[in-house]
């Protein structure tokens, strides 16, 4: 672990310089809480992020709409999978689908998540380091509020953006939450606020990318 620590210790830094500038911000308004810091700092990061977060989601959510036609190209030819790939490959480029875009965006955003990570794991918050019912950042949400939180709004996230759905995949979307919520249950709540922040941006950003869709499918109804 502190090897990891080791490489994103250059992007920890950072992190922490903009931490402590939002807190200096909060404490200038007479709200000094670095609670308030987190989200501020969370909401920078995923608005920096956003034209990554575009291409990564429109892309799940192309693969997920050509499901249906990628089940029947996988049973027309099963006893043929060289001619099998070369339809799904031709499906993707009909569509305008490429199936690694959706990687590299989250390859891209991977160390500055993980650099978040471990800028608030170990944090030493100076001054108030309470926040709302917590009593202290540093430890582990006592009334079990944030790990609830970060379960149901990992939930409420992956639905957003989940259509077709095979047996896999509604495991996935069952035992992810519970598992986030489970490990958040002994994480520092800094930590756990920050995970809740940023699903909670990530769902509006998604509401808002899918907007004119939503539109579209009522005009059609």
């Amino acid at each position: 672990m502190s090897f990891f620590s080791t490489i994103f210790e250059p992007i920890e830094a950072i992190l922490h310089w903009i931490l402590e500038f939002f807190h200096g911000i909060t404490a200038s308004v007479g709200f000094d809480n670095y609670g308030l810091a987190i989200i501020m700092l969370t909401i920078l990061i995923k608005l920096c992020l956003y034209p990554l977060t575009v291409k990564q989601v429109k892309s799940m959510k192309g693969m997920q709409d050509l499901q249906p036609k990628m089940k029947k190209l996988q049973e027309q030819y099963k006893n043929n999978p060289q001619l099998m790939q070369q339809k799904i490959g031709e499906l993707y480029k009909e569509a305008g689908v490429n199936p690694l875009a959706g990687c590299l965006p989250l390859i891209i955003q991977m160390p500055i998540l993980m650099g978040m990570f471990y800028a608030l794991q170990n944090f030493s918050y100076t001054g108030t380091p309470g926040f709302m019912w917590l009593p202290t950042l540093s430890e582990p949400d006592p009334l079990y509020i944030l790990p609830v939180l970060s379960a149901l709004t990992t939930f409420l996230q992956q639905k957003q953006t989940t259509t077709e759905m095979n047996q896999q995949m509604k495991i996935m979307m069952i035992f992810m939450p519970i598992f986030i919520g489970y490990i958040s249950l002994n994480f520092p709540a800094g930590l756990v606020l920050y995970w809740v922040t940023m699903n909670i941006v990530q769902i509006i950003q998604q509401w808002w990318m899918y907007r004119g869709e939503d539109k579209k499918v009522k005009g059609a109804a």
